[in-house]
This record gives structure tokens, sequence and C-alpha cells, in this order.
């Protein structure tokens, strides 16, 4: 009996351990993948331009303002037509009125504001495919101070049409990227490369070229420059046969 129980026990210790170390191998098979990240980039063009200017117009008197005003929107939109600039490229906003006053002090002492008088502002918006001629325009656009108007602008900003396009692409540049550093890693560890069990798209960041600016956790979206880079990552999961 005693040795009945020995050979029972010895018996269960074997089955155990058999068991045990199925589910070991299982469980390292189902753990045995590679994650890489790939990466994708592309320098581009921007194909839109987008520029603002503010002119305005100052009187003690409104109506004169507001005629002031409307005559110097003539002369700048005359100017943008002179330069080649298309009528349905430029906007005029709506006139901003300012009514100006200032401190006033007797013996040192304040009592009360003073009216000074009116200012008028009226900006506009510029957007057009033509990025070269829009440039030249804001370079030059100082010449309508000879014309009686005192106008000021902002940069320029600079956009791509394509953008949607282009983001395919880097995600397709990306993924191949990461699937060519998976397979040699499986190589090298005599292995090969199975199934993708999982793809993450990291962010998307657009930054000036050669500007060395900094990647945003977010996405940098660069407006400053007309030549931009494009750049992207994808993070991939791959089963080990």
């Amino acid at each position: 009996m005693k040795y009945l129980s020995a050979i029972i026990f010895s018996i269960a210790i074997v089955i155990a351990s058999y068991f045990l170390g199925s589910a070991y191998i299982e469980r390292a098979n189902t753990n045995d993948s590679i994650k890489v990240t790939g990466a994708g980039n592309s320098n581009f063009t921007s194909d839109l331009i987008v520029w603002n200017g503010t002119f305005s117009r100052f009187s003690k008197d409104l109506k004169q303002a507001y005629e002031g005003i409307a005559l110097d929107k003539e002369i700048v939109n005359k100017y943008l037509e002179e330069k080649g600039i298309k009528e349905d490229e430029v906007i005029f906003n709506s006139v901003n009125t300012i009514e100006r006053t200032k401190s006033k002090y007797e013996n040192g002492n304040f009592v009360g504001q003073e009216f000074e008088g009116y200012e008028l502002r009226q900006s506009i918006k510029v957007e057009s495919t033509q990025v070269e001629l829009i440039e030249k325009v804001a370079r030059e656009i100082t010449e309508l101070l000879n014309r009686g108007v005192q106008f000021n602008s902002t940069p320029p900003r600079y956009y791509y049409t394509k953008l949607a396009d282009l983001k395919i692409e880097m995600i397709s540049k990306a993924t191949e990227d990461a699937k060519l550093r998976a397979e040699r890693i499986a190589k090298n560890a005599g292995g090969k490369l199975g199934k993708l069990k999982k793809a993450d798209m990291g962010v998307f960041q657009i930054t000036g070229r050669n500007s060395g600016e900094d990647y945003s956790w977010s996405g940098a979206y660069n407006t400053s420059s007309k030549k931009k880079t494009a750049s992207i990552t994808m993070r991939l999961d791959y089963e080990i046969e």
C-alpha cells in the first residue's frame, strides 16, 4: 500500500509537470512577437498662400473717416488688380470702428476721458495658388504709402491642398519601413515574420524644411515656410513563426 501511494504520487507529479510545461510553451508562443517603429518622410512645396493686411483712417468726424476708408479700399483694390491678383482671391472684411479717448488730468488729478476721434480699420485676406506673385506683392505693398494709404500687412502663411493624399503616401512609406525592420530582426533571430497583430499610427508632423523645428506631441503644423517636410511614424506588432 505504501509503495502504491508513492507510485500514484509520482505519476501525478509527471502529469502535472507535463501540463505546466505545455501551458508555459503555449504562453511563450502567444507572446512571441516583434514590435517595430517605421518612419516616412517627404519634402514638398506649398501650393496655396494666405496673406492678410489692414488699412486705417483716423478723424474726429465719423462721416469723414468712413469716406476716407472707402477711398482707401478703392485704391487698395485697384492696386491689387494692377499686380495681377484676381478679384475672387481678395476678401474685404467689414470696417471696425474704434472710438479713441485719452485720460485728462487737472492739477495732477484724473478728471475723466477726453474724446480724440474715430479710428476706422478694414482688413483684407488674399488667398491664392499664385504663390510667387502674392509673395512679391506682399514685399512691395509699402508702395501704397505713396498713394496715401496706411497699409500694414502680416507675413504670408503657406498651405498644401493635397495634404490628404500626402498623408496616405507617408503612412505607406512608414509601414513599409517598419515591416523591413521587422523582417531583418526576425531573420537575425533565426525566425520568420508571421501575421501582423497590431498597427498604430503616430503623430503627423509638418515642419519647415531644414528649419530644425521641434516635433510636438500633438503634431506640428508649420505655416510660415513655403518649403516643408512631412513625417509620420507607424508602430507595428508582428507574430514570430
